[in-house]
């Protein structure tokens, strides 16, 4: 329920089931050899399987809004928990392309279900308004922390066991996160019936707004920049990176190849991750979140276009790391926040969970564009500066937004207009 505090049993649990959910999330790059080296397989195959769930959990994040805000949130979260851990054991025992492939679409359902879309709906109904920009940055970067430790924990495990046996161990990590529910409970502020008459409303509501639309525009750049960056960074920097110097200090600590140094680099952009998200979260507690939007997304541009254009070497990609990952997740409790703020707390989840398709629309054509691209090119370059395009395109569309409450009465009054 909803208290003056910031940090609450909510928060805790939530924290916790979408810190682990992504910490299995992020560690699927980690089976890329292991699979395509037991089978045969391209490297394009197990990729397609990871960007199919990067679709699926953009297409699954408004339907377990809906139903968590038809049903219960508690619910909501345990039936994605088990369709998780359901992909997760039958792609233990997929053999063929094509079976990892649809059994991607249960883990995409899975991690919709127990990420941002439905836990950050719950944090926001949760925490006072005083409170909310920080809770919702603090769950956000929940996630980062699992982004930081799920890579490791596959590489020990992998170490230890076979990549099935892994695949089962983090079946069993997701159903555990589910004892936790117990504390995520909050208020209902309506009955069924009314949520089901008023529903339709503030949907119509959204879809007449523009406003709406910019956010659901804006948010694309995002999830292009974090899947291509995330999916190709490494092979980047491995490629293009210049020589490592022995004697320096990255060599010193055993970064000797540009190999490591590409996997440092996706480290040090969680790591930053983190930081960046609590920042974004005080300063929305304080400022227009439009306006911080506009300049987080200006400021990846301007990292972006600087970090291609100027020599790559590894103090440049030290650096561009750090500052990519200090606005990497930052715009996430800004956007989500906005939207409660605008659109009401009651329907964030189906809300958030629109414009967050967005994001994971961009997140797949970051991830196969920058294999198509390079595969037709044999070089990221053109993609890269996509990528600096649409950034600076978000940076644009959100300076229109009107950021301010719209009255339930909007919506009655677009229902009369279509009558």
């Amino acid at each position: 329920m909803k208290t003056t505090a910031l940090v609450t049993p909510v928060l805790i649990a939530g924290c916790i089931i979408v810190m682990l959910s992504f910490a299995v999330r992020a560690a699927f790059g980690i089976f890329q050899i292991p699979v395509a080296e037991e089978f045969g397989w391209l490297r394009a195959e197990f990729s397609m399987a990871i960007a199919i769930q990067n679709l699926f959990w953009g297409i699954g994040q408004p339907i377990f809004g809906a139903i968590a805000e038809k049903v219960t949130d508690r619910k909501a979260i345990t039936l994605g928990g088990l369709v998780y851990s359901l992909g997760l054991v039958l792609s233990s025992y997929a053999v063929t392309p094509g079976a990892m492939q649809a059994y991607g679409i249960l883990i995409g359902f899975g991690i919709a279900g127990t990420g941002f879309g439905v836990i950050l709906a719950v944090v926001g109904r949760a925490a006072s308004d005083e409170h909310r920009s920080m809770a919702l940055a603090i769950a956000t970067a929940a996630g980062s922390v699992g982004q930081v430790i799920g890579a490791p924990l596959a590489e020990y495990l992998l170490g230890l066991m076979s990549w099935q046996h892994v695949f089962i161990i983090f079946a069993a990590i997701i159903i555990g996160s589910l004892i936790f529910l117990p504390m995520m409970k909050t208020e209902r502020v309506a009955s069924r019936s009314e949520l089901e008459e008023s529903i339709g409303e503030v949907l119509i509501k959204a879809f007449k707004d523009p406003s709406y639309t910019l956010i659901f525009l804006g948010f694309f750049s995002c999830g292009y920049q974090l899947g291509f960056i995330t999916a190709h960074f490494p092979a980047f920097v491995t490629e293009l990176c210049g020589p490592i110097l022995p004697g320096g200090a990255l060599y010193s600590i055993g970064i000797t190849t540009t190999s490591r140094l590409g996997a440092l680099a996706i480290s040090l952009i969680g790591l930053a991750n983190i930081v960046g998200t609590l920042a974004a979260g005080y300063l929305g507690k304080h400022y227009s979140k439009k306006y911080l939007l506009a300049g987080i997304y200006m400021a990846r541009t301007v990292v972006a276009a600087l970090f291609i254009t100027l020599p790559i070497t590894p103090l440049s990609v030290i650096l561009f790391s750090v500052a990519m990952g200090s606005l990497w997740l930052a715009t996430v409790p800004l956007t989500s926040g906005l939207v409660a703020h605008i659109y009401g707390l009651r329907y964030m989840g189906t809300l958030f969970g629109l414009v967050f398709f967005s994001h994971q629309l961009g997140s797949f054509l970051g991830v196969w564009l920058g294999g198509k691209m390079y595969d037709i090119y044999g070089t990221y370059t053109a993609v890269w500066w996509f990528g600096v395009g649409v950034g600076l395109f978000s940076a644009i569309v959100h300076l229109p937004i009107k950021e301010r409450a719209l009255p339930l009465n909007f919506a009655k009054r677009a229902t009369s207009a279509l009558r």
